[in-house]
This record gives C-alpha cells, sequence and structure tokens, in this order.
C-alpha cells in the first residue's frame, strides 16, 4: 500500500489473530512428512488467497500439491463431502484434481491445521478464447453435472442471494471499510442491485444440482488429454449456469457464440434448461458483492493486504460505484439467449 493510501479500518473480522501466521515453512514440511512423504525441493507457493497452497516434488520424483484449508470456514464434514464428490467423479473418468488417499483418509491434520494432499496435475493455462478447448470444456462440464445430478450434497451450504449477497451486503454496512463520503451512494447502488437480482432469481424455477461452484478459466488446466479440472473449494448446491457463465468473455455477440459451442457441447450428456440463462446477471452481481466482503473479511491476513493494496483507496470505491451501476443496466436487459426475441 502506497504512502499515501489510509489502509481500511475493519470491524467485525473473522478473527482477532490470524492463524496462517504460524504456518511457517518448517510446520509445512513436518505437516507432509508426517504422512510419510518426503519433499526433495523447496516449496512453491500457488495463486490462492482462500487457503495455503504449495507444490513440490518428493524424494520417490512424484509432484504433489497440499493445500493447507483456511480455519474456522469449512467443518471436517463439509471438506469430506468435497473430497469425496471429487473421488467420485474422478471414478467417472473426469479429470479431476482429487485428494491422495492415506491410511483412509484424505483430510489430515497437524498442529491445529487441516492439509490435504494431491497429485500435481501438468498443463497450461485454459484458452477461454479457443473455440476447441472450450467445446471440450463444455462436455466435460455436461459430463460433470450428468452424475452430479444424481444426488445432493448433505453439508455444503446452498448458493442463494442471502448467502451470496444479503449477508455479504450486511457486513459492509457494518465494517468502516466504504469511505464515509461514498457510503450513500454505494450502498444505494448495491441495494438498488441486489432488489433487481433477486426479483429476477425468484421468478426462476430451477433444479439445483451439486457444482463445482467458482469455475472459472483458472481452475482449469489444459493438460496433453485435455481440461483438467482443480479447487472443489466452492463446492455447493445450485443452478447449473453458475458453472457456465464464467466462461463467457467480451461483447454480447462474443458471449452468445461461446454460449452456442458450450451448450452444444454439454448438452452431448445433460439437458440444459435456457431459462436459466436469466440468472447470469444476477449471479455476477450476487458475485460483486461477495467479493468485496470477501476482501474485507480477510483482511487480518497478511496476505490480502498485499496482494489487494488498491482496496483501502478511496478510487477504488468510486469505481465500484460505477461498476454497479452497469451491473444495474444489465440486470434491466434482455437476458442472453440462443433464440432470437
Amino acid at each position: 500500500m502506497n504512502q499515501n493510501m489510509t489502509p481500511p479500518t475493519i470491524t467485525n473480522t473473522s478473527g482477532a489473530a490470524f492463524h496462517f501466521q504460524a504456518l511457517t515453512p518448517d510446520l509445512i514440511l513436518d505437516a507432509i512428512e508426517s504422512l510419510g512423504v518426503y519433499p526433495e525441493t523447496g516449496l512453491l507457493a500457488l495463486n490462492s488467497y482462500e487457503n495455503r497452497v504449495y507444490q513440490f516434488r518428493s524424494d520417490e520424483g512424484l509432484r504433489y500439491v497440499v493445500k493447507f484449508y483456511r480455519p474456522d470456514r469449512w467443518s471436517d464434514a463439509q471438506i469430506q463431502e468435497e473430497h469425496d464428490y471429487a473421488l467420485a467423479l474422478a471414478a467417472e473418468d473426469i479429470p479431476m484434481a482429487v485428494p491422495v488417499i492415506i491410511e483412509g483418509r484424505t483430510l489430515h491434520k497437524y498442529q491445529g491445521f487441516r492439509f490435504t494432499l494431491f497429485p500435481s496435475l501438468g498443463g497450461r493455462a485454459f484458452e477461454v478464447d479457443n473455440l476447441e478447448q472450450l467445446e471440450s470444456v463444455g462436455r466435460f462440464i455436461g459430463r460433470i453435472h450428468q452424475y452430479a445430478a444424481q444426488t445432493s450434497f448433505a453439508e455444503r451450504e446452498p448458493l442463494n442471494p442471502q448467502i451470496l449477497g444479503a449477508e455479504p451486503l450486511a457486513w459492509l454496512k457494518q465494517s468502516d471499510l466504504v469511505p464515509n463520503s461514498l457510503r450513500l451512494p454505494f450502498f444505494t447502488v448495491v441495494e438498488q442491485v441486489l432488489a433487481k437480482a433477486n426479483a429476477i432469481w425468484d421468478r426462476q424455477d430451477f433444479a439445483a444440482i451439486r457444482l463445482h461452484g467458482d469455475l472459472h478459466p483458472g481452475n482449469i488446466l489444459w493438460t496433453p488429454d485435455g481440461p483438467g479440472f482443480v479447487d472443489l473449494d466452492d463446492a455447493r448446491m445450485g443452478p447449473a449456469i453458475q458453472d457456465l457463465w464464467m466462461m463467457l468473455t467480451g461483447d454480447r455477440a462474443q458471449q452468445l457464440m461461446q454460449l452456442e459451442i458450450l451448450l452444444e457441447a454439454y448438452e452431448e450428456f445433460c439437458e440444459f434448461d435456457t431459462r436459466q440463462l436469466a440468472l447470469i446477471e444476477p449471479l455476477r452481481a450476487l458475485r460483486m458483492v461477495h467479493y468485496n466482503a470477501w476482501i474485507g473479511r480477510r483482511w487480518d491476513d497478511p496476505a490480502f493486504p498485499m496482494n489487494f493494496p488498491w482496496f483501502g483507496d478511496e478510487k477504488y470505491w468510486e469505481q465500484q460505484i460505477l461498476s454497479f451501476k452497469e451491473q444495474l443496466y444489465a440486470l434491466g436487459e434482455s437476458p442472453l439467449s440462443l433464440v432470437p426475441y
């Protein structure tokens, strides 16, 4: 954060003392070795803010990723449900990163931390503008949802406007995060956005299925065999469109072309209810609200001020007001449709 920027003053954070400060390199190595796995290389920190994730090679030449879960976010049962889901998808020949089973367990504990080992998936970034890759991804998402619809999560919270919209908004209002001079315009437009998003959501009668939950292009690797899916950390119940809309980029014409390619491949395995297309902009709106509260709630984690230094700048909140005004306009437009109106 630059010298002219005032750090945000935040109340009601997730905890007085941040737990990850105790996660030292020695503790990480000791935790891994407690499983009988011995790193030969150093630990390469991967791009993860919510948890702590490191890649290494063992003395047997195997490449692993170790994931330490953020304390107090998910229960053991919720994490285990994520693991069981990943293993079940892999058993269906879906290229999903799965936890390593050691002595019959996938979730391990060491000095108060919960952690898991995964085999490291080699690959490069998924190119969302590569239509052949997009088609292959759509096909696999269809396969995932075909299996996902067979039963429900028992432990995971659902994806809905209350959890992703109303609760984050309430937190933001209680915090001192938004500058006083911008609180009225910011909260006014956010309330308008959520009111319109909720109204659209309430008009939909969709079947909730098990979701990846955070299926943006960064959670897909492109391997020599095609796509590889990672990070079920945000898996929950919700509408199928949640696992598709983050693949859409560019202007409306580009998004329609991408959507057509995705859904044509998707429907080789799973029928898609096109009425859910009306949920794309409400889901985007919820993600915008949730994102701001997510950063604020994590501000006691040193990784957040380091990686989001602009968050305490008044200009950021001015830009957010503009972004929410644009989103309010988008919510009033006709939703994407493969059938001309």
